[in-house]
């Protein structure tokens, strides 16, 4: 109930009072995506399971209670998901301050943000800890498969995400 409520907030207040596009957007003959197209389809599966979870799942007699157990675990994904939002914010930027150091150089990340390899490090590194660690929670062990997944994981959202499209940049690099 809370998850389908918070989705509703978000389709109709938050994303129209945040976004200064559309879902689609046309400009001069050449349609794009608009800013709004991506939290709005992550507002829809979040309804959507918001009211599946409460049609289905909530009159079932079989429906576990929340234990210790499952608070430890939602923890550690959150703190997961932390350290995998900070590498994804600095990485990209203290690689170039080490560049600075070992080229003897000035480079500027802001300026760098949109050139290969640059615009990849913070979304790489990120999310392959993310992604691989998440996986590593849940089956109890680091294994090689969960790196190679969480790579390739990566990116496919790469290749879905920012090859089709010149003036897109991944996370964080537009708000750095």
């Amino acid at each position: 109930m809370i998850i389908a409520g918070f989705a509703i907030i978000l389709l109709f207040v938050w994303i129209p009072f945040d976004t200064d596009t559309g879902l689609i957007e046309k400009v001069r003959r050449r349609t794009t995506i608009g800013d709004a197209l991506a939290p709005s389809l992550a507002g829809l599966f979040l309804l959507l399971g918001g009211v599946s979870l409460v049609l289905f799942e909530r009159k079932s007699p079989h429906q576990p209670r929340l234990g210790a157990s499952s608070i430890g675990f939602m923890a550690a994904m959150l703190l997961l998901l932390a350290i995998g939002l900070l590498l994804m914010r600095y990485t990209g930027p203290s690689l170039v301050a080490l560049a600075n150091v070992l080229l003897d150089r000035s480079m500027e990340y802001r300026l760098l943000r949109d050139s290969i390899p640059w615009k990849y490090t913070g979304y790489l590194v990120g999310g392959t800890f993310l992604l691989a660690a998440m996986i590593s929670l849940v089956e109890g062990r680091l294994s090689r498969r969960a790196v190679i997944v969480a790579v390739m994981a990566v990116i496919v959202l790469i290749a879905i995400y920012d090859l089709p499209f010149d003036d897109l940049l991944l996370p964080p690099n537009g708000d750095v």
